[in-house]
């Protein structure tokens, strides 16, 4: 009877211990097809966020050096400065809290407290607003964008985020897309013609990609090495920084400098978060994601050069000889497929910015 009964009390030590094991961390499992060859990670220290008033969790889907990240950190840092410790930052990066269509979800609902995600990406799905980032060629370049985003219309935007039932606190950055592929040079919109591209799920890609010949195929950014990798696509459109920190240049060979759109990062928290937080510590957060967004604008801008090196170094072949005339031509009637959801002054004051 005696050893019947230790050898149960061992079988209920070991299932306690496999419970215990199973239970622990976020809630959340890793998302299939984070970023390859490494794993997502928090950043948050437990330390610091042991002698913290306030505890803030903060997902994105990039790696641990994409530009979300980059930002991410330097907005833990400021805060974490700023507040003396009281707020701490926990970074969830890779997805690992579930896809950007399901971080804005949970913003929503409240079970997630701050994200960064593409605003012109599953975002827009909430605020179809954002679509007009997905107008081919609407800015002249980078002084443009941010002419926009730090002014009026960039301030119009963020207001109509907060009527969805969260915070929006600012832009970050993703930056000016370009499209890569793994058979040719693409430098008219003729090279673009049977190529199967990874699009962002929004109407205005498909009609973006239909328009120079090419096959859309929405496929989520956490799967989207996996896609490059095995064919299921032929390639996709996103910024440099996002090529070389996904390294989807091991599986792409032509990047192609076409800087179709510029996608900024929406920063949202969700409202429960947001109101959960004193005015004074409302404003901390707010300086911190400014400070972040400047200090992520230089260093995304330093980094360009050093990307390009060492796609080159890599194989990879660089094309900046665009035709862009032909590119504005064959796509200018994509902005039509906005009409109900972008309105027409939106586009007007973003021209005359």
């Amino acid at each position: 009877m005696n050893k019947r009964f230790m050898t149960l009390i061992g079988l209920v030590l070991t299932l306690a211990m496999l419970l215990a094991a199973c239970g622990g961390g976020s809630g959340s499992e890793p998302t299939e097809g984070a970023d390859p060859g490494e794993d997502a990670a928090e950043t948050g220290d437990s330390e610091a966020a042991g002698e913290a008033d306030v505890i803030l969790r903060l997902a994105h889907s990039g790696s641990e050096t994409h530009q979300y990240h980059i930002a991410a950190v330097n907005f833990k840092e400021e805060i974490e400065e700023k507040s003396n410790g009281a707020i701490a930052v926990e970074i969830f990066s890779g997805s690992v809290l579930g896809s950007e269509g399901e971080a804005v979800e949970q913003i929503l609902d409240g079970t997630l407290d701050m994200t960064t995600v593409s605003a012109d990406s599953s975002f827009a799905n909430t605020v179809p607003e954002m679509n007009v980032f997905g107008i081919p060629y609407l800015f002249e370049n980078l002084d443009h964008v941010y002419r926009t985003l730090d002014g009026e219309v960039g301030t119009e935007l963020l207001e109509l985020s907060d009527q969805k039932g969260m915070k929006a606190l600012g832009y970050w950055e993703v930056g000016e897309r370009h499209v890569t592929n793994d058979s040719k040079e693409i430098k008219t919109p003729e090279d673009m013609n049977g190529l199967n591209i990874r699009v962002q799920p929004a109407p205005v890609w498909e009609a973006h990609m239909r328009a120079l010949g090419a096959s859309p195929t929405p496929v989520a950014f956490n799967e989207l090495y996996s896609a490059l990798d095995q064919g299921v696509v032929d390639g996709q459109e996103n910024p440099l920084n996002t090529i070389y920190s996904m390294k989807f240049d091991e599986v792409q060979k032509y990047v192609s400098l076409t800087a179709h759109t510029y996608s900024p990062a929406i920063v949202v928290m969700s409202e429960r978060a947001w109101e959960g937080l004193t005015p004074e510590q409302q404003q901390l957060i707010e300086e911190a994601v400014e400070a972040a967004k400047l200090y992520q604008r230089e260093e995304l801008a330093a980094m360009n050069d050093e990307i390009l090196a060492h796609f080159e170094e890599n194989g990879v072949t660089v094309t900046t000889d665009i035709d862009f005339d032909a590119f504005r031509e064959a796509t200018k009637e994509v902005r039509d497929v906005l009409s109900s959801q972008v309105p027409a002054e939106l586009i007007e004051k973003i021209e005359n910015n």
